[in-house]
């Protein structure tokens, strides 16, 4: 009897612990209360290993762990823990199913990190300690688990977003993916909470290939805007590129959305002229003519029938007209007194920050005549960054470029669309991983632009990244930066 009564109650201790919620550590932003994503809480040696979700929750669900004390080391891009066991950032907490505890850690990043935006599991954490999350597909959207580079543009009142290579549980596509959601204050979340992807599917639910091609190559779109057709119609037109793997481009044109099939369809091809580059075009209106910047230093008229004629293409340039930039025999356009003669010019390839930075090595170029200078705001040294978004700012009274390289993100500041882009503040940085393909969602800017919203991806590929970090690895993150902050003031220049 006394055996049966006491299996009874092991029955019952053993369902009520089941039953209990696990254990969970909140980690918080020190300056803001804030939960912080992509915090790694590990017990000593790196032997088991815990991140935060994108409420800065961590679930410690280990068996092992429960009803002891244990040590975590707490670390993350761009963050510090200030505690200190045996010189380690850690704390220790007792883990017990049913309670959890807090951490404070120190930001060091000027921007702040807010939720990852795509990929599985998003607020796994936080749903399996029965907390709430401010998104509806908060564990799998779309069948989507990885997804590269965003581009994204305001299209018939929603907010329409489009995706490089797109992987799944299962399958993966190669030809474009992309999702809609709604306008913040108009259905749409607050920026600073989330973003409700709605993704265009196929019958298995999965995001489905939204610039399908006869021909063979991986698809790229490379900017997102909007054109009025001959009949006055809103288009949403995309740049593209097809090409095999991270080989040169055989195929570059200019695709429209078609609004009944939710497709994009092939309205012309374009000159060959050099490799794929992420855009994030803007509008600037000059002597009365409105254009599309796709880089700082190439545009196209907002009109239907310039898209499709390649002398409508322009970049602003020093080499000579109608040159494509080869670095075996570089073109560049200078008058007799040796001063370069730069301006937009048709049907004429424009040179980059990084194609600059050789030609300054080579003694052709002087570092003056450079518009992508790009000098560390504080140390006056090589960032080496590449250009990545340009968006005008009310709240500064400038354009605004951001900038990366290799896992960087920097902040700058020019009259002119084209620059010069001299000082560079580094905003982000991400300790030996990669993150790229910035975008500044300016749609999203709050008080007049003195808060802007930016995302890009988070990945190991390029970078001197050991290992890939679980769920967040390929796979966009929103990040938030307040353009009063002091530290943006001083190295800025006012």
């Amino acid at each position: 009897m006394a055996v049966a009564l006491r299996g009874i109650l092991v029955l019952l201790l053993a369902t009520s612990a089941a039953s209990a919620t696990p254990f969970w550590i909140r980690v918080i932003d020190e300056e803001t209360g804030r939960g912080v994503p992509l915090v790694q809480l590990s017990t000593p040696r790196d032997a088991i290993r815990f991140w935060t979700d994108s409420n800065g929750i961590a679930l410690i669900d280990d068996g092992t762990l429960e009803g002891h004390d244990v040590t975590f080391t707490v670390k993350s891009h761009g963050y510090e823990f200030q505690g200190r066991i045996l010189n380690e950032p850690a704390a220790r907490v007792h883990v017990e199913p049913g309670n959890h505890a807090e951490l404070k850690i120190h930001r060091t990043n000027i921007a702040e990190r807010l939720y990852r935006v795509t990929g599985a599991d998003i607020y796994r954490d936080s749903v399996l300690a029965g907390l709430p999350v401010p998104i509806a597909q908060p564990l799998l959207n779309g069948g989507v688990t990885g997804q590269d580079t965003n581009i994204s543009v305001p299209y018939q009142g929603k907010l329409f977003w489009c995706f490089g290579d797109t992987f799944g549980l299962a399958s993966a596509i190669f030809s474009v993916s992309c999702a809609t959601s709604q306008v913040p204050g108009k259905g749409g979340l607050d920026p600073a909470v989330g973003v409700n992807l709605t993704y265009f599917t196929d019958a298995t639910g999965f995001s489905r290939k939204m610039l399908p091609l006869p021909r063979p190559g991986l698809v790229w779109i490379e900017g997102l805007f909007t054109v009025k057709d001959e009949q006055g119609r809103e288009r949403l037109v995309a740049t593209y590129t097809r090409q095999p793997g991270v080989a040169p481009p055989t195929e570059r044109g200019v695709a429209v959305f078609d609004d009944a099939s939710g497709q994009f369809q092939v309205l012309a091809q374009l000159p060959l002229r050099r490799g794929h580059k992420s855009s994030h075009p803007f509008q600037v209106t000059e002597g009365g003519v409105t254009y599309w910047y796709l880089f700082p230093h190439q545009r196209v008229r907002d009109d239907w029938k310039a898209l499709a004629d390649p002398n409508s293409w322009e970049s602003f340039t020093c080499l000579q007209s109608g040159a494509t930039f080869d670095a075996r025999d570089v073109r560049l356009d200078r008058k007799p007194d040796g001063t370069l003669a730069c301006g937009w010019k048709a049907d004429t390839d424009r040179i980059e920050a990084n194609e600059e930075r050789q030609l300054i090595a080579r003694g052709l170029l002087k570092k003056e005549e450079a518009f992508f200078p790009l000098l560390d705001a504080e140390s006056g040294k090589e960032t080496n960054a590449t250009p990545s978004s340009v968006t005008w700012n009310a709240y500064r009274k400038k354009w605004i470029l951001l900038s990366e390289r290799t896992g960087s993100v920097y902040y700058s500041e020019a009259d002119l669309p084209v620059g010069p882009w001299n000082r560079a503040v580094r905003i982000v940085s991400h300790n030996d991983y990669n993150f790229y393909n910035v975008e500044q969602h300016s749609f999203f800017d709050e008080g007049g632009g003195r808060v802007i919203y930016f995302e890009g991806t988070y990945t190991a590929a390029f970078s001197n990244a050991k290992e890939q970090t679980p769920r967040y690895d390929y796979n966009q993150i929103m990040y938030r930066l307040r353009l009063d902050d002091p530290r943006i003031v001083s190295a800025a220049g006012r």
